[in-house]
């Protein structure tokens, strides 16, 4: 080889060289930078109060859920939780804004399964993606449903009511929270499973709903255990069937509608924790720790069993796996039940 050509050799060596150190010196940086914030991110969050948006109103179900669970995980956090109750549009007003918000871990959302589930399988308008927006922490508690009638029905038994509305198709009327909400599902689920049609009636909430059965304006209703037992306790109403998958404290002489042969009825009523989407790995993880040990507590889950809340901690894989399996099973159900929303 000729010395020009041997010098144009070690030159190019020399270059491809210095481009791989500077790649590699790169690479490097970046590695560094990406280590220093995951350190940071662990070792320094939370260094603030920490918002707990709740897509409903002050003192329903969600807001008690979140009350009980933010003061326990403050603790566990050394931060307060701020509780931020964001109401309307089905949810959709606080789930965007929890889902929009800074993915800093200063911003969670607590919400029930309409938000992660309900919403996206039948709101085709909806401003957010769960799968897309949100970061699932934990399924932090399950709520009985239960299927009930006045207390001066003329229906003693599950199996009175199906027959009654085997003959008189359409005609026995349910009371709903609205449009494609959870109740109004739950109570074509139960239709649907036994094979009988049923009249969805419309009401701006639970208490409008429990007067309106209890007054006869309609014949049955769907609330969760805690509303319906102290009035089913007094004979205002009587409870047929707890819609979820196991029986209630408040009410342990009430079967499930499963163990009364309509298995397909069950509707798994459940509060979730998530934040948004791209929220740092070890603010998540630190969280999900923080989510197990408050849900260890043996005095919060006293205090969520006293309202008909059955305390659980579900992590992150598998509350996306429920979400995942719940929104098709929704989606075909309002498709059959010719559920439409607007």
């Amino acid at each position: 080889m000729s010395a020009p050509a041997l010098k144009e050799t070690a030159s190019g060596i020399s270059r491809r060289l210095l481009l791989c150190g500077a790649s590699g010196a790169a690479l490097m940086a970046h590695s560094a930078v990406a280590a220093a914030a995951t350190a940071v991110a662990q070792n320094t969050w939370p260094q603030k109060p920490i918002r707990l948006v709740v897509p409903f109103a002050a003192g329903g179900g969600t807001d008690i859920v979140a009350r009980m669970i933010g003061r326990t995980l403050s603790q566990q956090l050394g931060q307060p939780v701020v509780i931020d109750n964001k109401p309307g549009a089905s949810t959709l007003i606080g789930t965007e804004m929890a889902a929009r918000a800074r993915p800093d871990g200063y911003t969670l959302l607590l919400a029930a399964s309409t938000s992660y589930s309900v919403n996206p399988a039948l709101r085709a308008a909806r401003a957010y993606n769960p799968s897309r927006d949100l970061a699932p922490i934990a399924i932090v508690a399950r709520v009985p449903l239960v299927l009930f009638a006045g207390g001066t029905a003329p229906w003693h038994s599950l199996s009175e009511l199906v027959g009654a509305a085997r003959t008189r198709p359409g005609q026995i009327r349910y009371a709903t929270f609205g449009n494609a909400s959870g109740s109004h599902l739950t109570g074509e689920l139960f239709a649907l499973a036994a094979g009988i049609r049923l009249q969805d009636i419309p009401y701006r909430g639970s208490s409008q709903a429990m007067v309106a059965v209890i007054g006869g304006e309609v014949d049955l209703g769907i609330d969760t255990v805690a509303s319906v037992a102290p009035n089913a306790r007094s004979g205002k109403v009587r409870a047929l069937g707890i819609v979820g998958a196991a029986r209630s404290g408040l009410l342990p002489g009430v079967r499930t509608l499963a163990e009364q042969g309509l298995p397909e009825a069950s509707f798994d009523a459940w509060y979730g924790v998530a934040a948004p989407a791209h929220t740092p790995a070890p603010v998540l993880a630190r969280l999900t720790r923080a989510m197990f040990d408050t849900l260890a507590s043996p005095a919060l889950q006293a205090q969520l069993r006293a309202q008909g809340i059955e305390p659980t901690m579900i992590g992150p894989a598998a509350f996306q796996q429920q979400v995942e399996r719940e929104i098709p099973r929704y989606r075909a159900l309002a498709h059959r039940a010719g559920i439409a929303v607007e």
